[in-house]
């Protein structure tokens, strides 16, 4: 297929990797901030082609993954409400809250929808003016121009039975928080291209300035990953710290100044708890005080919550690259995509999910 047979070529990519065993001298550890580059990684065993001391960590780039759970119960709450519609992308209605997930709510009765794009819920509020059409919004920067597109049609269509449950969060801050932290191992990072599409890269210059870290924008097929760290390689062994594209066909500096516009429009930057890591300032988007009735949380008088661990699922430590799926003792037994005890089993982003799909059998040998 043009595009995407060039960068899955296995000749390639073994290539990359050759050079990648000639330049590294020393250990290194890199994290990929994407969930599709960890599913990447993990399918076409990109690690295993690097040289042992080359290890790359998966961060918290899962969008789905990284939703606090006082959030899905929020929705959960939502859902069981008399005329209330319910609106998701569908790997949300699988993932744990402190009781019951979106897909047992909508099992109960309640009105849960799963829909392709903001947008559609915007069509079904249009469709059935008489319930309340709630669209539970999550993700990263790549998600949230659609998300404000929907908000500023539904005003301009004059819907009053839209409205938004937020969960849009940023990436920059969460690389900081990793950063910070005093058991991080992270010495590089491989920035989410579609990400940096939209947001551009100049939000990680400082980082990388102020912690010393290379931080390399790639792409999501094998050729792509294995470009990303032969670069964030070079960079390490020559001791310097800046932000480089690799990404090139995709991604500019300056990245989509028109999403951009429609971000700044609708949302504002706010403090916001993200499962496994907590409270990380300025790494969230809300609701501008002029889309106030819009608002969800405000429309329904959803109380904030605490948010709180559940169960025994590690995906705190997942989502910190501090362990992998394998470290687990529930996964692949207790905790299946069938019957997930945590977020990372839930999404089609999320590190068991990928391990599960493509190293189970391996992961069940090493807990042995």
């Amino acid at each position: 297929m043009k595009f995407i047979d060039e960068y899955r070529d296995a000749a390639g990519a073994r290539t990359i990797a050759a050079a990648i065993h000639r330049r590294a001298t020393r250990p290194w550890a890199i994290m990929e901030i994407c969930g599709g580059q960890t599913h990447s990684i993990v399918r076409f065993g990109l690690d295993e082609m690097l040289p042992r001391q080359i290890t790359l960590v998966h961060g918290p780039g899962c969008p789905v993954c990284v939703t606090p759970v006082a959030l899905i119960d929020a929705a959960v709450e939502l859902a069981g409400r008399p005329g209330v519609t319910l609106c998701s992308f569908g790997d949300m209605l699988r993932v744990p809250g402190t009781g019951v997930d979106l897909l047992t709510a909508r099992a109960r009765g309640g009105d849960v929808r799963i829909v392709y794009s903001p947008l559609d819920a915007v069509a079904i509020a249009a469709r059935e003016p008489g319930r309340e059409v709630v669209f539970f919004g999550v993700g990263f920067e790549t998600t949230a121009p659609v998300t404000a597109l929907a908000v500023l049609q539904a005003r301009s269509r004059g819907l009053e039975n839209f409205s938004l449950l937020a969960s849009h969060v940023l990436v920059p801050p969460a690389i900081e928080a990793i950063l910070d932290a005093p058991d991080n191992r992270v010495q590089g990072f491989l920035a989410a291209g579609h990400v940096c599409a939209v947001a551009g890269m100049n939000e990680y210059v400082p980082i990388a300035r102020c912690f010393h870290v290379p931080v390399v924008v790639t792409g999501f097929e094998p050729i792509d990953i294995l470009r990303g760290v032969l670069a964030c390689i070079d960079q390490l062994e020559m001791g310097r710290s800046e932000v480089s594209n690799a990404y090139a066909r995709a991604v500019r500096a300056e990245g989509n100044r028109h999403a951009q516009a429609l971000i700044a429009e609708v949302f504002t930057i706010v403090d916001r708890e993200w499962r496994g890591l907590g409270l990380i300032p300025r790494s969230g988007l809300d609701l501008q005080r002029t889309f106030h009735a819009f608002d969800a949380r405000r429309r329904f008088g959803l109380e904030d919550r605490v948010d709180v661990s559940v169960g025994e699922c590690i995906s705190g430590e997942i989502l910190r690259g501090l362990k992998r799926p394998a470290a687990c003792k529930a996964f692949g037994t207790r905790c299946t995509p069938e019957h997930p005890l945590g977020a990372p089993m839930v999404s089609s982003e999320g590190a068991c999910a990928a391990y599960f799909r493509y190293r189970r059998r391996a992961a069940a040998g090493r807990q042995e």
